[in-house]
């Protein structure tokens, strides 16, 4: 082995080498190329991206605001269809009393009407049966008193006048007892 010095090579790092300027000059056509290329469209998507989430936000915000306003919309109607139905069935209620009481006026006056008829009928059947026993009362009275008396009462007239009197004094036999009973009460 001999000994020869190695040449040393010179490596003075205050002068820069080939290298480390081709290394510097793509580290800077690389940045140059990345801050043409390639940031200016992330940006505008980083941008585009960050816009659209606010603009979900905002309607996020006027969607609750939408839900608020139609929660208390529906709780307005709510109160007011429950005010109405409540002023129906009052209304319902004072119909149906109104119903009744018109009912029970109709019913009334039906049977009072009824109950005149039937008086009426009453009275006219009861004076004809006056009529009739007053016609059977005479002529029994006219045969009885013709066997009493031993003399014919055939003459209608004459039987007419004797049933008459024999009436009016039982009826106003039956007046005076009737007075003097209500007159001891």
């Amino acid at each position: 082995m001999s000994n020869l010095p190695v040449p040393m090579a010179t490596n003075n790092f205050l002068v820069p080498n080939f290298t480390f300027v081709i290394e510097l000059v793509a580290f800077v056509i690389i940045l140059w190329i990345l801050g043409k290329y390639v940031i200016p469209p992330v940006n505008k998507a980083m941008t585009a991206r960050q816009e659209a989430i606010r603009k979900q936000f905002e309607e996020l915000e006027q969607a609750k605001a939408d839900a608020r306003a139609a929660e208390e919309s529906f709780k307005e109607q709510l109160t007011e269809a429950r005010h109405e139905a409540a002023k129906i069935r009052e209304d319902s209620r004072e119909q149906g009393a109104a119903i009744i009481a018109d009912m029970r006026k109709q019913a009334q006056e039906e049977s009072d009407r009824i109950l005149k008829h039937t008086r009426t009928q009453l009275e006219a059947e009861r004076q004809q049966a006056v009529q009739q026993l007053r016609s059977e009362v005479g002529t029994m009275a006219t045969d009885l008193a013709g066997r009493i008396v031993g003399e014919s009462l055939e003459d209608d007239e004459r039987q007419s006048r004797t049933v008459e009197r024999f009436l009016a004094s039982l009826e106003s036999d039956e007046a005076s007892t009737a007075s003097t009973s209500s007159g001891v009460s």
